[in-house]
């Protein structure tokens, strides 16, 4: 089956040729280009790019995806109704939105566009991805980006009806969204995965559509063609997408290699085109051989690497020992001897290049020894704990030889200058999102990258212990509060106070502890074109050219 599509492409592609040579539409092409010796056409070469990803992805539904590595896929297999370009929200799914003069009801017209198996993408594909999303019933964790809209909320929570969110089919290609307050950055909302819409029929026929290639339907660029289970995933492009045309890619053939070790071995070795986030990640060991060798790009990426505490376990609900750890890490050093690629030391939650947020807070010092050893001291007392060698912890993180690096480097700060015993564990990438979830751990690694360029993308997951991002089991009311406001507040700098505000109360108890903000750190090969994440990490592939 999988040969006889290639050969239908084949054809097609071929077809094209010859309508571009008797000029029906496109460029003037000669018959020298067209033609072998023999004189018969030559049609394109197949364009294929090869990648890695560094695990299994989790999860391939746009509603119930909350990794970086899948979201790599599903943005390249879907297409929501806008898609942000060079940072700016730009319509894709849609041809046209009309916004009302309260700047609360959203109306979108969507383009004439299929889903793979050749149906039309409707206005109830939409509403019915958007409502799955929101249905307490199938848990997504990232349903709270829907609460913008008016009623969704209420829903989520089990404190409202389906009916009263407010997402309303006006016809089979008109969708219309009533939010519950202005929203300045709704489109780059739309923009995000959870919005994708996904084949209604499809999904209800075949629950379970997503965790297979056979009955996978998108409608993005490029549909997934085939899934080797821990072992490769197979991109093929989608001849049914609207914008076709302009996708250079016939294939792109993804392996998964948990090694980055490995990995540059393969980028070295010119297995692979490409290789940094999402798309696996540089060596340590290589970082400096790439840098002199200039092929190491560097790149601006709205995250932050932290390490979250479990606030209902005994030992990290205790505020001191929080404060004590998060004190207690030399970034400055980590960042100049183990990651070395020019990322910055996080003092905050909110990265400096979040509007706003530049400055940096103050909210400590980096490596504060003695402050974090006073901390310690009140929170072995209100433990009970005399001593702090009688104090043991165990510091978590998914399998990588840079994730390991990392910690082992802040194990040694810990016990050397607090005298602690620190204990490592990792587990691979499915399994410890289930630890963090489930929230059985101690201390756990994990990067946050921006959703939006906004500060409320990184302080709204902590609104409430329930929030499906939160994985610490913290909250408090008041920021709970101050979150909650800015959603509805109008006035730009009244909303930035209080996102201010909120910051300053979530690094004063400290659920997490910011280590560095990131950057982006990838190598490509000469030939690949057009292939650059942009600041929130995302490579649509469907610009992305190969000219060997």
């Amino acid at each position: 089956m999988k040969w006889n599509k290639f050969l239908m492409m084949f054809m097609v592609l071929a077809f094209a040729v010859i309508l571009a040579a008797c000029n029906f539409g496109g460029e003037e092409t000669t018959d020298k280009e067209d033609e072998t010796d023999d004189g018969k056409t030559e049609a394109p070469a197949a364009k294929e790019l090869n990648l890695l990803i560094a695990s299994e992805p989790p999860d391939l539904h746009p509603q119930l995806a909350t990794d970086t590595t899948s979201g790599a896929i599903l943005q390249n297999t879907f297409e929501g109704l806008v898609t942000m370009i060079d940072g700016k929200p730009e319509l894709t799914g849609a041809s046209d939105v009309k916004v009302s003069d309260d700047l609360l009801t959203y109306t979108f017209t969507l383009r004439d566009a299929k889903w793979s198996n050749g149906d039309p993408v409707t206005a109830e594909d939409y509403a019915y991805a958007w409502m799955f999303g929101l249905n307490p019933e199938n848990a997504s964790e990232y349903a709270s980006i829907l609460y913008a809209i008016k009623g969704a909320e209420a829903y989520n929570l089990g404190q409202g009806k389906a009916e009263d969110v407010a997402i309303k089919v006006i016809d089979p290609k008109t969708i219309e969204v009533t939010l519950e307050a202005p929203t300045p950055y709704f489109l780059e909302l739309v923009a995000f995965k959870t919005y994708f819409p996904i084949h209604k029929a499809t999904s209800e026929s075949n629950p379970k559509w997503y965790t297979e290639a056979d009955g996978f339907i998108s409608n993005g660029a490029f549909t997934l063609a085939d899934w080797q289970h821990s072992g490769s995933l197979t991109l093929k492009k989608n001849e049914q997408y609207w914008d076709a045309a302009n996708v250079k890619l016939s294939q792109v053939n993804l392996e998964m290699v948990e090694s980055e070790v490995t990995q540059i071995t393969k980028f070295d070795s010119g297995e692979i085109d490409f290789l940094g986030t999402s798309f696996g990640s540089i060596s340590l060991d290589a970082i400096e051989r790439l840098k002199s060798e200039d092929k190491l790009q560097i790149a601006d990426y709205t995250g932050v690497y932290m390490y979250k505490f479990n606030t209902t376990d005994k030992v990290m609900s205790n505020a001191n020992i929080r404060k004590a750890l998060t004190l207690a890490i030399d970034r400055a050093s980590l960042l100049k001897n183990i990651t070395k690629g020019e990322q910055v030391p996080a003092l905050g939650l909110v990265p400096s290049s979040v509007e706003g947020f530049g400055d940096d807070a103050g909210f400590y010092k980096d490596n504060d020894i003695e402050g974090a050893k006073a901390a310690l001291a009140e929170g072995l007392k209100e433990l009970g704990i005399s001593n702090p060698s009688e104090l043991e912890i165990t510091l978590s993180f998914n399998t990588s030889e840079a994730h390991s690096a990392i910690a082992q480097f802040i194990q040694e700060g810990w016990s050397k200058n607090l005298g602690i015993k620190v204990n490592l564990d990792n587990a691979e990438w499915q399994v410890y999102l289930d630890k963090l979830s489930n929230l059985d751990y101690q201390v756990g690694r994990l990067g946050w990258i921006a959703d939006y360029n906004d500060a409320y993308t990184f302080l709204e997951q902590y609104d409430s212990a329930k929030n499906g991002n939160n994985d610490t089991g913290w909250e408090n009311p008041e920021y709970t509060k101050l979150v909650h406001q800015s959603r509805t507040e109008t006035d730009a700098a009244k909303r930035l106070e209080m996102l201010q505000k909120a910051e300053e109360i979530f690094m004063t108890e400290l659920p997490v502890a910011p280590i560095y903000y990131y950057t982006n750190l990838y190598v490509k090969q000469d030939y690949v074109q057009n292939m650059k994440p942009d600041a929130l990490g995302n490579i649509n592939l469907k610009y992305v050219d190969v000219t060997k």
